[in-house]
């Protein structure tokens, strides 16, 4: 599948191009011009497109889309709404006019109510919400994965999804691209929300168990 990935040359998304392209994919990597893109794997198609400002046409001629961007925590709150919020709409609706197969969203734990987050988070997680929810609307199946705290640490394969998790501790970021990539997949995935967080459980079953 050609799979266009928001936030490819990020911490989280550069890993999930990599897995991607270990899977057999062909990832079409989102790139601006101040992007890394020797993080890339070798010979990784890139498109240049800034989410503060998507081109028209954006989402042509993939078969899915994955949203692993983030504005990160060093930015202001107007940086958020443009990546986090504004700029996830405009590529869901952007998706949705290329007919892709489906969006895979990398949202976040407490995305569900933001009220309850953290006093320091919750405009990121606001602009989360409003995102994922402008996705359970749109007319494409969705996945929507909800981590907990990330961590740069080497990933296992093993993890815990649910509607809820404990939501103490971390799981690597290694582990979030793979549920990222086996969710673009995975059959019987379509209008999920789940959480994940470290666990027991290799990926490939956890997913099949999400799907079920």
């Amino acid at each position: 599948m050609r799979i266009l990935v928001a936030g490819a040359t990020g911490n989280t998304g550069a890993r999930l191009v990599k897995a991607l392209a270990e899977a057999g994919h062909a990832p079409v990597a989102m790139v601006r011009e101040s992007s890394d893109t020797s993080v890339l794997p070798a010979g990784c198609e890139t498109r240049m497109a800034d989410l503060a400002d998507l081109p028209a046409g954006v989402a042509s001629d993939v078969d899915a889309v994955i949203f692993a961007a983030g504005s990160g925590g060093h930015t202001g709150d107007d940086v958020t709404d443009k990546v986090d919020r504004d700029g996830a709409i405009t590529l869901i609706d952007a998706a949705v006019d290329a007919k892709v197969g489906r969006f895979v969203m990398l949202s976040s734990v407490g995305a569900d109510d933001p009220s309850n987050g953290p006093v320091g988070l919750r405009h990121y997680l606001e602009a989360k919400h409003k995102a994922d929810e402008h996705l359970k609307s749109a007319d494409v199946a969705h996945v929507i994965v909800r981590p907990i705290s990330l961590s740069d640490d080497s990933g296992n394969g093993l993890v815990s999804i649910a509607e809820q998790v404990d939501r103490d501790g971390e799981v690597t970021r290694d582990d979030v691209a793979a549920v990222l990539a086996a969710s673009v997949t995975q059959a019987g995935l379509g209008g999920k929300v789940f959480e994940m967080a470290a666990g027991k459980t290799p990926v490939a079953r956890a997913i099949a168990d999400a799907a079920a």
